[in-house]
């Protein structure tokens, strides 16, 4: 697929209260001669602290990005410029973006952001300061954000990206303005993924219906057949447990699947930033290495571990996700909804069979049990005991009805 050049706004479809919201923002930031106004002051345009939430893939970085440059273009986000360019691509000088590939967003991490927030900015008007989930901050990182919220550079722009404000500490929520977004429409999604990506019209359709507004995940499923395939095994995986033991296979498989695809994403980071950290440390030179060094590195196998652990947890939770469509659907049909709300309609028959052999009851415990078990899972219990736990209950729990 080849992405095709489109104004910064139009990457968030289905949000047009949003780009409006942001659009006044921009224009109001044009004329400021001086330091921005604080969160939630007088119903302002523009302020120094935003909070964009809403529910996965609804586009909140996406949001945070487009904002970003249209407060640095001379054209509002005008998407081919090179201040547009570089900012959307993550390589503009006065914008930063944190993202974490740990279980949390550490108090370092914060400092570094605050320290960067106190600069002026170095090309453009504003320096602008973007953390993707921030709702993964611990108590410490959120102490070390709060003082440059009350007290914030005249010309630095925070944007912190969360699924939901309660998620986010209130000190800190309590300083922003938020910016919710929602989940786009299919036929929206299907037609950006034409647009922009050349994406044929029923492949289009297909993935951006199966994404449920995810827009990442409809774009990753509409370049990948194989993605698209594997997908549909995960849909079929309640056919497959007849037995016990199918059941704790299946779990094994996809557990063991999940570690693996952790594997391949780490591997060769892992050695490479072992590497890089041996070397900073002196380890390709002769002579006595510093008292630090175990420590150092052990730091980093710990930091590595985790970064495994959360990616393992991702592939997990989205098996758990994709499976849940299975019992949604049932669920639709049991209490009286259209074919076309199906998610899986490729399935629709088997989804109708199933649907006649079983109970809405039945459909509504299932779906309990995968909101449980991703519960548990991110409570940090074995993912292979929660995944035949699972399994077991929607074995019974799916059985026809009496």
């Amino acid at each position: 697929m080849s992405e095709r050049e489109l104004c910064v706004w139009d990457a968030l479809i289905g949000q047009e209260r949003i780009v409006e919201l942001l659009q006044r923002a921009v224009r109001a930031s044009k004329n400021m001669k001086q330091g921005l106004v604080q969160a939630g002051g007088s119903g302002n345009a523009m302020t120094h602290a935003w909070l964009f939430t809403g529910p996965p893939g609804s586009g909140r970085s996406v949001a945070a990005r487009a904002f970003a440059a249209a407060l640095l273009c001379d054209d509002g986000g005008c998407g081919v410029c090179q201040t547009c360019r570089t900012v959307l691509s993550g390589a503009h000088p006065d914008v930063t973006i944190c993202r974490t590939e740990q279980l949390s967003i550490k108090v370092d991490d914060i400092r570094e952001l605050v320290r960067k927030a106190a600069m002026a900015p170095v090309t453009g008007a504003w320096q602008v300061i973007i953390v993707e989930d921030a709702d993964r901050m611990t108590d410490r990182a959120a102490d070390a954000l709060l003082k440059s919220l009350e007290e914030p550079p005249p010309r630095t722009v925070w944007m912190l990206c969360a699924p939901n404000a309660d998620d986010v500490f209130v000190t800190i929520r309590s300083r922003t303005r938020e910016v919710r977004l929602v989940t786009p429409p299919d036929d929206e999604t299907a037609g950006l993924l034409v647009r922009q990506y050349g994406v044929p019209a029923d492949v289009a359709q297909l993935s951006a219906r199966v994404a449920q507004g995810h827009i990442g995940r409809a774009k990753a499923l509409a370049a990948d057949q194989a993605l698209r395939e594997a997908r549909q095994k995960i849909v079929d995986l309640p056919s497959s447990w007849t037995t016990l033991t199918t059941c704790l296979t299946t779990a094994a498989d996809v557990a063991s699947t999940a570690q693996a695809a952790a594997e391949a994403q780490t591997t060769e980071l892992d050695a490479r930033e072992r590497r890089d950290l041996e070397q900073a440390l002196g380890f390709t030179t002769k002579g006595a290495k510093p008292r630090s060094a175990a420590a150092a590195i052990a730091s980093l196998e710990d930091q590595q571990k985790a970064r495994a652990k959360r990616l393992q947890r991702d592939a997990i939770d989205n098996v758990l996700t994709e499976l849940a469509t299975w019992y949604r659907d049932l669920l639709c049909i049991q209490v009286g909804g259209r074919e076309s709300e199906i998610i899986n309609l490729g399935v629709s028959n088997r989804v109708r069979q199933a649907a006649s052999a079983t109970t809405a009851a039945q459909s509504v415990a299932c779906l309990e049990a995968i909101l449980d078990a991703r519960r548990v899972i991110d409570a940090n219990v074995a993912p292979l005991l929660a995944l035949e736990a699972l399994f077991v209950q929607l074995m019974s729990r799916g059985a026809p009805a009496n």
